[in-house]
């Protein structure tokens, strides 16, 4: 590898890799504040209380929730010592979010999180409207995270004090810097600090910067890259411009969504699902050759 391109960021770049349907999905969320330092796995060398770490890293694989650590940018702690932390449900339907004031970490284990059918707001905090941010800056799981995503948290911190929160890894460090906009998961890539600020201003308009956009973290990889060119050809910049109504399979690495409009127009995108040429190493951690998948409009 060239020395020029030894960064994943730049080798990503340099091979012009596109950014849909490289969001993670993720449909409901907790976010913790924990100000760091944050090992390489934020939940295993966080410094959290080892129950309540063990009892988080069960939430993915039990209800299919992410949880990620956040801190304010320079690790600010909240006034009087208080734990915040977020959860959200970013679709498919109405995405919600909502606020909860900790005495302490370990308090979250009083809650029960087993009925979690997101789809309505679970009554766990008092409603937060947003926007909400997240901005990747895990340095000890990739080097690109803290050296793109830390300007990028600098200049939103100046530009959203309150609703500007630094994160452990959210996916995608070669896509760095990584922004994702809540309550609607909408996972934003390659952003200097300039673009962030003004991706953050549409989306707090209510717009989708498609130039940055790599999903939404509600949906599958191939019903995001769907959405996406979707979007590009029909000039939908709208945040909730589009509802998912149906997925088909109707070949091998072929999918088939179906996206109601406003005005309740529909509109069916089928896209091909393939492997990247050349292979390339996904993180700068990980340098073994990884084929990721791309895709194509039909």
């Amino acid at each position: 590898m060239p020395a020029e391109v030894e960064r994943c960021t730049a080798l990503s770049l340099a091979l012009g890799e596109p950014l849909i349907g490289t969001a993670s999905t993720v449909p409901n969320w907790i976010m913790l504040e924990h100000p760091g330092p944050w090992g390489p796995d934020a939940l295993r060398a966080g410094r959290l209380p080892p129950e309540l770490a063990a009892r988080l890293r069960t939430l993915d694989r039990q209800f299919g929730v992410r949880v990620v650590l956040i801190r304010r940018h320079g690790r600010r702690v909240s006034e009087g010592r208080r734990v915040r932390c977020f959860v959200a449900h970013t679709g498919p339907g109405r995405p919600w979010l909502e606020r909860l004031t900790l005495t302490s970490h370990a308090e979250l284990l009083d809650f029960d999180f087993s009925p979690m059918d997101w789809s309505v707001p679970p009554g766990l905090g008092e409603a937060a409207g947003g926007p909400l941010f997240l901005v990747c800056t895990h340095g000890r799981r990739d080097p690109c995270c803290a050296e793109r995503g830390r300007p990028l948290a600098r200049a939103l911190g100046a530009a959203y004090e309150d609703g500007l929160w630094e994160s452990s890894h959210i996916g995608g460090d070669r896509f760095a810097g990584n922004l994702v906009c809540f309550p609607h998961g909408i996972y934003l890539g390659r952003l200097d600090p300039e673009a962030g600020v003004a991706a953050a201003r549409a989306y707090e308009a209510g717009a989708v910067d498609l130039d940055h956009y790599r999903g939404r973290s509600c949906y599958s990889f191939p019903v995001q890259a769907a959405e996406s060119l979707l979007r590009r050809r029909e000039g939908l910049t709208g945040v909730d411009d589009l509802w998912l109504i149906r997925i088909r399979r109707p070949a091998a690495g072929v999918v088939e969504a179906t996206f109601e409009a406003r005005g309740g127009r529909r509109h069916t995108e089928s896209v091909r699902i393939s492997l990247a040429d050349p292979p390339r190493p996904l993180t700068c951690h990980v340098r073994g050759p990884v084929r990721p998948p791309a895709y194509s409009e039909l």
